[in-house]
């Protein structure tokens, strides 16, 4: 099941694994705050930026609730170390923690200027500066899912928090960034996604980079 994005619901998949099979699993679940209704409204509005205009994406109910702990408790026992996006959604299902990461997005605007991340790790904060707009630059129709992380933010993660040789477990694929970066970082992972459409997508963008690969 590694080095594959898999279509199917991660609870299913997390299950085939014994206890402590990943060394790190980095994850962004569901927020619970209907974000891509957000990006329709935005994208209904006509609004642009950069240049580009705004993707209108499918109505589906992936952002209505968080996990439940069941998620959590599976995630844990199947990872040693974790990076969860939106941990200041999910603070019922975690520890204390001292080692927050934020992604500072810079452009300040009527949105989060920034996302937070929990992890298990025994650090001080730190801070990643990366504007949406160097990610998606006249680019806003490329972007395929409607919480999209830039690749560059995934690469930083594993070049801080990952040791050579780490196998790397993603829950919720969504636009495939944190495989890519996996690919390009050289580690071994493991990735789910439940919607067939962000599947195919994602999948897309995974094989075009392998494809670079073999060219080079």
């Amino acid at each position: 099941m590694m080095n594959k994005l898999h279509l199917m619901n991660c609870m299913e998949g997390m299950k085939q694994f014994p206890d402590n099979y990943f060394e790190l699993a980095i994850v962004d679940p569901p927020y619970g705050i209907r974000y891509d209704e957000l990006q329709n409204k935005i994208a209904g509005s006509k609004r642009s930026q950069n240049g580009g205009t705004w993707k209108e994406y499918k109505k589906t109910k992936w952002d209505r609730s968080i996990p439940d702990g069941k998620y959590f408790d599976e995630l844990f026992r199947v990872s040693e170390n974790q990076i969860i996006w939106g941990g200041n959604y999910f603070i019922e299902h975690l520890k204390n923690t001292k080692c927050f990461l934020l992604w500072d997005k810079i452009q300040r605007d009527n949105r989060s200027d920034g996302e937070i991340a929990w992890t298990s790790f025994d650090r001080p904060l730190k801070v990643f500066r990366y504007s949406r707009a160097d990610a998606y630059i006249n680019q806003c129709d490329i972007k395929i899912h409607p919480t999209q992380k830039p690749v560059q933010l995934y690469r930083w993660l594993l070049q801080n928090y990952a040791k050579k040789g780490d196998k790397i477990l993603d829950t919720h694929v969504g636009s495939g960034s944190s495989l890519i970066a996996c690919i390009e970082e050289g580690f071994q992972y493991c990735g789910f996604e439940i919607d067939k459409d962000y599947y195919n997508s994602a999948q897309k963008r995974i094989e075009e980079i392998k494809a670079q690969g073999k060219l080079f």
